[in-house]
């Protein structure tokens, strides 16, 4: 009967809805939607294979074979080093998969690179794989550094002290400055001519 009501109602107006009946259907028409979501959403869970991402993949192997590792990301500049710290396995500096004396042929910027395990005296205890870009050869061996830093406080905070103390741990805020409108570099400008 109120069914009836509601249409004599809109036949009189011209067959315009008021407000509320606006909102009434609107209601329903998003019901019946999230019903709809909520059936198609397991089936499409079933349709996905399980070669989704290759980085759960590289993880769940590492959990098979039982290498723990301790990750910590360091940069300076634009360079940004993602570091494992492994404490089994071997014990050597990987950068981009080549020895870090490879890598960084400058006797200094291997020094930087060591310098923290240095501080510790733990050169040779862990296994260090590093994937670094961006940036120049200094700035990606201080991202370096600072991802190493990272990695070691992660695996044990009683050497946060000594390695704080180095200035490791600490992010260099320093980036190169934007060049501006009007000058040659970011402050350099044009010889200045009076006439």
């Amino acid at each position: 009967m109120a069914n009836l009501k509601k249409t004599n109602k809109t036949a009189k107006r011209g067959g315009r809805q008021t407000s509320k009946e606006k909102k009434a259907t609107a209601r329903k028409a998003s019901s019946s939607r999230r019903e709809k979501k909520e059936k198609i959403v397991p089936e499409a869970a079933e349709g996905i294979s399980e070669d989704v991402s290759p980085v759960l993949k590289e993880k769940e192997l590492e959990k098979e074979n039982g290498s723990k590792y301790f990750e910590a990301v360091g940069r300076r500049k634009t360079a940004v080093a993602r570091v494992r710290l492994f404490t089994s396995g071997e014990k050597e500096i990987l950068i981009n998969n080549k020895k870090y004396q490879e890598y960084f042929p400058l006797f200094s910027l291997q020094k930087i690179v060591e310098s923290p395990l240095e501080k510790l005296n733990s050169i040779g205890k862990f296994g260090i794989f590093i994937k670094v870009s961006g940036g120049g050869i200094t700035a990606q061996a201080e991202a370096c550094r600072h991802g190493i830093s990272r990695a070691l406080v992660l695996l044990n905070q009683y050497f946060r002290k000594r390695l704080k103390k180095a200035g490791y741990l600490t992010r260099d805020s320093r980036m190169r400055e934007r060049k501006k409108f009007g000058l040659k570099r970011a402050r350099k400008a044009p010889q200045w001519s009076k006439r």
